[in-house]
């Protein structure tokens, strides 16, 4: 059964560890499906100056690496947070790699799919870097498509931190 709110979910961070999303509760949460070997890869820049920017304020960003679109994030664990830290100095919090469409989705994505729905209503995840930006009250805000730049975001960003 799908979890019908955030702090439902569970999910394990890059080494394995498990996290509990309601431990981010009161939070904004901007939540990116990523690859390391993607166009769209150089946007974890972007990602990790608005995680310094704003995680004062009660900012989250979690990358959940996914290897479902063109085989693009074929490594383990250790080679993507290796990766991401190496080339973009990540900080942010990074997650075990997961499944983001088909039956083998993560609950987190399951949820994500239901409550913000894509272009003309479809589901699914289309590409990596697809974005959701969740409020303090554990709602969807808005989804975003893979190519809005991180930076794009900045201006919701502050106004769910302000809300």
């Amino acid at each position: 059964m799908p979890a019908s709110t955030l702090p439902d979910i569970d999910a394990l961070d890059i080494r394995g560890r498990p996290v509990r999303l309601a431990d981010h509760a009161g939070r904004v949460l901007l939540i990116v499906n990523t690859a390391s070997q993607c166009g769209f890869t150089p946007q974890f820049a972007g990602l990790e100056k608005l995680w310094n920017a704003y995680k004062d304020r009660g900012l989250v960003v979690l990358g959940f690496p996914s290897n479902e679109f063109g085989g693009q994030d074929p490594g383990s664990n250790d080679q993507i947070e290796g990766f991401c830290q190496l080339n973009y100095g990540v900080s942010f919090p990074m997650m075990a790699k997961i499944t983001v469409n088909g039956a083998n989705a993560h609950p987190l994505y399951q949820w994500l799919k239901d409550e913000a729905p894509g272009l003309l209503g479809s589901k699914g995840i289309k590409w990596n870097f697809t974005k959701f930006l969740v409020g303090r009250d554990g709602r969807v805000i808005k989804r975003y498509a893979p190519q809005d730049a991180p930076e794009k975001l900045a201006g919701d960003i502050e106004a769910a931190l302000a809300a």
